[in-house]
């Protein structure tokens, strides 16, 4: 009798992999434009530069899969956009037109402007309507992006190609770095793509085994013989890449989401979560012309719990959506075959030893410290929430009428993350960039040491930032914060916040008003005021944002409580001022 050794799970898992992988290649790449066995030359998006950027957010379509044209968006074409480059300082107006039938947003994702250009989900841009920001660039030389954000549509419409790069350059910046672009300095888009069986755009499912740089599957670089300079962007809605080259050979990370670090940093693998970007210099000078190479996710590196690792959950709790069944999680792929050819005419062959030190802040008189907890609905959806979602953030799904956080102009914090679910979350900030202070207690290794406003936070892990808030108040605009999985952003995990100049609203001490309830703030009609002193006994104050007082009154309902009617208030931020004998108590209030 023959005996047969029982597989573990694990070796079962890898097997049917290997057999879905087999399958995947000859259903997806024999059937694309080019078969598995050739490569496309990688698609270099155009550039927009000068002062004003005009932006046609537009339909399209694309070929993925010989004999079915793909729906897509695109800005300025059929998918992704021009790459966006910018003077630091220059005062610049961006002009985007929507014609893809239905009301998008765009997102200058990493810029430090006024939140009413900022893109968020309050920026709304109708179909056949043009929004047209215009602002100071501020932010450091770097890469940043620009991508949807909001009405519940972030994930569909990155899904099918509205994303662009964007190029923040500084005259005054004197190190010698391959600066030319698409010559030795090259923008590359990381996505990866789930489709249905007629090749759509597929969303909300973790299916996504079509790999492409720059919109292009199956893609190839010509690179010239000296130093080149690539620029990283995970614009996935929920894949991170763990990316190194195949020969396993070194090199050095020179910026991150905010720009240079202090330093060039050497190593061999650098970690991209969605959102995050990374600009990296390879060394090809020795290199024979001719000489062919990959660019690799190596997936099988990542840790449990993260989007392409080869687990999420426990062997109780799987994530589902077809996670399991994805060939590409828990593997190492190719990105980009990187051929070597001949030198340009003025060759960068060598990398600088250092570069200015930031000035990062210090934490010495810090205003505010906050806590950011991310956790599952599990009263709703049971332990499967833990790593299905819907997510929460301090224990609320987002609202458009609702304020989360309320900060103040100048205001310096540390903020403490901490990720109670079985999901790894990049956590992105919009209007500031800030320095990682500690992650689980640890000082955070060389490539976290500069100016970030992505984060990823793996389960159970507690990291904790520092930061300042610059430049911008608005009482009514707020800005964001929120996962970058795009589709836990879209089910809620997601928050805002308001910046207030106190010099304009001249109410700079707002104490915490203890033993004092008020429902439901924000509030569209009535705040209903509940007190454990007699109603009798308080003076009743509302002041606006300006610190004017404006004539509310206020209704005694019965002992303790009080109504203020509100529905002539024009949406904002108010201040309560309740006096009973000596002693002031103020509260913020906020109008929807």
């Amino acid at each position: 009798m023959v005996q047969c050794s029982r597989l573990s799970s694990m070796s079962y898992t890898k097997m049917v992999k290997g057999i879905i992988h087999s399958l995947s290649v000859v259903c997806i790449f024999m059937g694309t434009t080019s078969t598995a066995f050739s490569q496309n030359p990688l698609y270099i998006p155009d550039t927009l530069s000068g002062n004003v950027f005009n932006l046609t957010v537009q339909k399209g379509t694309k070929t993925f899969v010989t004999g079915f044209n793909t729906p897509t968006f695109g800005y300025n074409g059929n998918i992704l956009g021009p790459t966006l480059l910018i003077n630091k300082n220059d005062s610049i107006t961006l002009n985007v037109t929507n014609t893809i039938g239905t009301s998008t947003t765009v997102h200058w994702h990493g810029f430090h402007v006024a939140p009413q250009y900022d893109g968020g989900p309050h920026q709304i841009i109708p179909n056949n309507s043009t929004w047209s920001p215009s602002f100071r660039m501020l932010n450091n030389a770097g890469t940043y992006w620009y991508h949807p954000h909001g009405e519940n549509k972030t994930e569909i419409q990155v899904s099918k190609g509205l994303a662009g790069m964007i190029i923040v350059r500084d005259k005054t910046e004197p190190f010698v770095l391959p600066r030319t672009y698409g010559v030795d300095d090259f923008p590359l888009i990381l996505q990866t793509k789930a489709f249905d069986i007629l090749y759509q755009v597929a969303t909300a499912n973790h299916e996504d085994t079509l790999v492409m740089v720059n919109a292009t599957v199956d893609p190839f670089l010509k690179v010239p013989q000296q130093i080149v300079r690539l620029r990283l962007l995970n614009g996935s809605t929920d894949r991170s890449f763990m990316v190194g080259l195949s020969d396993n050979r070194a090199f050095h990370i020179i910026a991150t989401d905010g720009g240079l670090l202090s330093a060039p940093y050497q190593t061999n693998r650098i970690r991209l979560s969605t959102g995050e970007r990374v600009e990296i210099l390879v060394d090809f000078k020795n290199d024979t012309i001719g000489k062919q190479l990959y660019l690799k996710s190596y997936g099988s590196e990542l840790s449990r719990g993260i989007i392409g690792a080869d687990s999420v959950g426990t062997s109780l709790i799987v994530i589902g959506e077809g996670y399991h069944a994805n060939p590409l999680n828990g593997a190492d792929f190719n990105l980009l075959r990187l051929d070597v050819g001949s030198p340009s005419s003025n060759p960068v062959n060598s990398v600088p030893v250092k570069f200015n030190d930031l000035e990062l802040f210090d934490t010495s008189n810090v205003d505010a410290y906050r806590h950011i907890h991310f956790s599952s609905d599990t009263s709703g959806f049971g332990s499967q929430a833990n790593v299905d979602g819907p997510f929460k953030i301090n224990g609320k799904s987002f609202h458009m009428d609702s304020v989360n956080i309320i900060t103040y102009l100048g205001s310096k914090e540390i903020w403490t993350l901490t990720n109670s679910t079985m999901v790894a979350h990049p956590f992105h900030i919009h209007d500031i960039q800030f320095n990682v202070l500690d992650i689980n207690g640890q000082k955070p290794t060389p490539e976290y040491s500069g100016w970030k406003d992505v984060m990823l936070v793996m389960p159970g892990d507690t990291i904790r930032f520092i930061t300042q808030f610059t430049n911008f108040s608005n009482k009514i605009v707020p800005y964001m914060f929120h996962c970058h999985l795009l589709h836990h952003e879209d089910e809620g995990m997601m928050g805002s916040f308001l910046v207030l100049d106190t010099n304009m609203t001249r109410i700079k001490d707002l104490t915490f008003a203890e033993n004092i309830h008020i429902y439901p703030n924000p509030s569209t009609q009535i705040w209903t005021i509940s007190t454990t002193v007699t109603s009798n006994e308080c003076k009743v104050e509302v002041f606006d944002a300006f610190g004017k007082l404006l004539d509310t009154n206020p209704l005694i309902r019965d002992v303790g409580t009080i109504e203020i009617n509100n529905s002539s208030f024009q949406p904002g931020v108010y201040i309560l001022r309740l006096q009973y004998g000596h002693t002031f108590k103020t509260i913020k209030l906020i109008k929807n």
